[in-house]
């Protein structure tokens, strides 16, 4: 058995290739106000997004970074060299036959044509700044469901796009939701009628191909009374020397007994930041759920969040979360659980806030945290403010550390080190795993089927 303190390798060459650009549009380097109006044009933007763009830019200009422990972390982002849109401009495919030869070329070796998506009921694919393909099974458009990407969202359903748009996450929310509302290029837009249940999960894929590039994505999901919906998200990019930058923000509006899970897998590489906003409005009675994965990335920052607006409204996160209880009877559940690798280090930064006035609200907290070798590291930082009386909070945490004898007795009953390793980690997951529609996750699949090398921490 090797060292202790010897590294573990995760494999990500399923995500780790290039191809050469071909973009048509490009904004160019550095962000000012001429950057605004060059993806304004040629978006065609309406007057209230420009300027709701320009008030975005003049927010981030003037708030400071974060000051916690990741700010120096950050500080390493260079602005004025990240390009902040490159598009193909062949705008999106309702046929996968349609797509460009040589992105489609990357998203068959991510293993997403359409082909593969028998089970979903629609698919998005965005390939730097734009979807490239777009498509939603007849029976479910059928049913008034709308999934298409943000831009045909804003220009063909302007009615709905506009009235919860900036609503649930204001520009000046944070210095990345700024940045977002400046240059957000892509996302999803989603409207499930009243009373409608999606049997089949709505999945996007984000792809970053560019070097020194920046996703901006913005995802705008709006489940109308009594109706169901799943989404499912996935986003990888290559490894490259130099800065990638990953800043979405996703707004989810859960009208009266509506029902929004929403299920992010990320696979970044080393080189990449990732800086999301994320939250739900949940009315009387709704349910948001988020479930959230990420691996790898130089540093990840997301809190996703639920409001909930309405009586008996409920919000369930499995990361570290925000919620915020804004009425009688409302119930938060938030389970994070993280693995630590290498020098690598996991944070969770919980806020749980229920004011005085508010009656028979409950609140679970949960923090599990699995360490794989001893240069590995954890934080927890839970906030849980609860006022007034009748009101219940529990919060539990746990640290533990993969068992180099474990691993051991696994490797004397035949299993190599990697599957004895893949083995505990899976165990460590398994019940945030059940709640995954796996058979319809290809790249999910891959996340949790790990390739571990190396030894034991």
């Amino acid at each position: 058995m090797k060292e202790a303190n010897s590294a573990v390798q995760i494999d990500r060459s399923i995500g780790d290739f290039a191809y050469p650009e071909v973009h048509v549009r490009d904004a160019g380097a550095g962000l000012s106000e001429k950057t605004i109006h060059y993806i304004s044009d040629v978006k065609e933007d309406p007057d209230w997004v420009r300027e709701f763009r320009l008030r975005g830019l003049k927010t981030f200009l003037e708030k400071p970074l974060p000051t916690h422990w990741a700010s120096k972390d950050l500080e390493a982002i260079d602005f004025d060299k990240i390009r902040y849109y490159l598009a193909p401009g062949t705008g999106a495919k309702r046929s996968w036959d349609e797509v460009p030869e040589d992105i489609k070329r990357t998203f068959e070796r991510l293993g997403i044509p359409e082909q593969e998506r028998k089970f979903l009921a629609g698919v998005e694919a965005q390939f730097d700044s734009e979807a490239v393909y777009s498509n939603i099974k007849k029976a479910v458009g059928e049913q008034g469901v709308i999934f298409v990407g943000s831009t045909e969202g804003l220009k063909n359903h302007p009615e709905i796009f506009r009235k919860w748009f900036g609503k649930v996450i204001p520009i000046g929310d944070n210095k990345f939701s700024a940045l977002n509302s400046a240059v957000f290029s892509g996302g999803s837009f989603i409207y499930v009628p009243p009373g409608v249940k999606v049997k089949h999960p709505l999945q996007a894929y984000f792809r970053i191909n560019a070097e020194n590039f920046g996703q901006f994505e913005r995802t705008l999901i709006i489940a109308d009374e009594g109706s169901e919906v799943t989404y499912m998200e996935g986003c990888t990019a290559p490894k490259f020397n130099t800065t990638t930058l990953h800043s979405a923000v996703v707004e989810l509006v859960a009208l009266k007994g509506a029902k929004i899970q929403y299920i992010t897998v990320q696979n970044w590489s080393a080189n990449v930041f990732n800086l999301v906003t994320k939250r739900g409005l949940a009315h009387e009675d709704a349910q948001v759920k988020w479930i959230d994965c990420n691996i790898g990335s130089r540093l990840t920052m997301k809190y996703p969040g639920v409001i909930m607006k309405g009586r008996k409204a409920r919000g369930h996160q499995d990361t570290g979360a925000k919620m915020i209880h804004a009425a009688d009877e409302t119930t938060s559940n938030i389970i994070s659980k993280s693995i630590s690798i290498g020098t690598g280090r996991a944070t969770y930064r919980g806020l749980v806030n229920v004011p005085k006035h508010l009656k028979h609200c409950k609140n679970n907290t949960e923090c599990d945290a699995l360490l794989i070798n001893a240069t590995s590291r954890t934080d927890t930082y839970p906030t849980i403010t609860v006022r007034g009386t009748g009101n219940a909070v529990q919060h539990e945490a746990s640290v533990s550390q993969v068992s180099a004898e474990q691993i051991f007795y696994m490797q004397q009953r035949g299993l190599s080190q990697a599957q004895a390793m893949s083995l505990s980690v899976n165990g460590f997951v398994n019940d945030l795993v059940r709640q995954f529609p796996m058979e319809y996750s290809v790249e999910l699949k891959r996340l949790i089927e790990l390739e571990m090398e190396g030894s034991v921490g």
